[in-house]
């Protein structure tokens, strides 16, 4: 392997731009393009300079028969994971085919209130013959046979992890050609995935607005729950265009390593992950146990609002305390 294939090489692995590079060396942009097209050669400072900051050792660099990298330290590193065009296609048509699972069980989720909220209002008028009992019961009933079909749809998203593990876990490093084509790829679908994150997050915010408007005028109770109704399908719909568009967005972006996927942004995305995996399930856990102790489901729903607005100030305070400790 030459010094160029090296340089990319390296480079990529630290998940870096060749503007990235050139500002660490001092020099051009285009003085690396040159490195790494082999129109020229740094010379010799400039070799020892990128061996610092790779933190390989000069041999490493200089030597072609030396293909495995070696520290400074002369540990050998791990080889990294080498993807090519069709495993970089499948990973993104495996994380479409998860995402349209997924979406179903959140759907599932996020519906499992409504029948009990509609039976509710129809106990109130005393429509279809229901007294308060029985549509609470039979609401219930109908709430978790919907959220074990959401389990199970969860469920079903494992089957694809071995074949994802490699690109979500290990380091891995796209073969030639391979980035510049799906950095295209995400520069075409960025305008499409920001127009359905705005239509979502437009459905999110008017989602209480049935409902504000009908208690505000001191609607019947039968209307109020029927109107909650209508802001959990709004939420549904909202979900349903953007779940699937960020799973395609977040695809590319980490095949690239761009935006969130960026390495400077890995060990922050870590910790979000681990706060959001005790956190939601603390937070449905409050949401049940209220819900059937009160049994109070038209004013428990107030969980997942406060919930999401509390996350995101949670993650925000942890990045600022990042900062500080930068």
């Amino acid at each position: 392997m030459i010094l160029a294939d090296k340089i990319i090489k390296l480079r990529k692995q630290f998940g870096w731009s060749q503007e990235d590079l050139a500002e660490k060396m001092g020099v051009s942009r285009q003085s690396v393009s040159k490195w790494e097209s082999a129109n020229s050669i740094p010379d010799i400072n400039k070799i020892i300079n990128m061996a610092e900051i790779f933190g390989v050792t000069t041999d490493y660099l200089l030597k072609d028969d030396i293909e495995t990298i070696q520290s400074i330290d002369g540990e050998i590193e791990p080889e990294v994971n080498s993807v090519n065009l069709n495993q970089a296609n499948r990973y993104v048509e495996i994380k479409d085919q998860i995402s349209r699972i997924t979406v179903k069980g959140v759907l599932l989720c996020v519906c499992s209130v409504v029948p009990l909220l509609f039976m509710l209002s129809m106990a109130q008028t005393e429509q279809m013959n229901l007294d308060s009992k029985t549509a609470t019961v039979s609401g219930i009933i109908t709430m978790l046979v919907m959220v074990a079909l959401a389990v199970s749809f969860f469920v079903r998203t494992g089957q694809f992890s071995n074949e994802i593990y490699s690109i979500e876990k290990d380091d891995f490093e796209l073969e030639y050609g391979v980035r510049s084509i799906f950095k295209e790829k995400l520069q075409q679908i960025t305008p499409s995935y920001h127009k359905k994150l705005s239509i979502s997050i437009g459905l999110f915010i008017l989602s209480i607005v049935p409902f504000m408007y009908v208690a505000i005028n001191e609607g019947t109770s039968d209307l109020i729950l029927k109107m909650l109704c209508v802001m959990f399908f709004m939420i549904a719909t909202g979900l349903y265009i953007i779940v699937p568009a960020s799973a395609e967005y977040n695809a590319y972006s980490l095949l690239i390593k761009e935006g969130d996927y960026h390495p400077r942004n890995k060990e922050e995305n870590k910790k979000i992950e681990a706060l959001a995996g005790f956190y939601w399930p603390l937070l449905i856990a409050i949401y049940l146990g209220w819900s059937f102790w009160t049994m109070r489901w038209d004013v428990t729903w107030i969980v997942w609002p406060v919930g999401a607005v509390l996350f995101a100030a949670l993650v925000g305070l942890m990045e600022m305390i990042t900062k500080d400790r930068e």
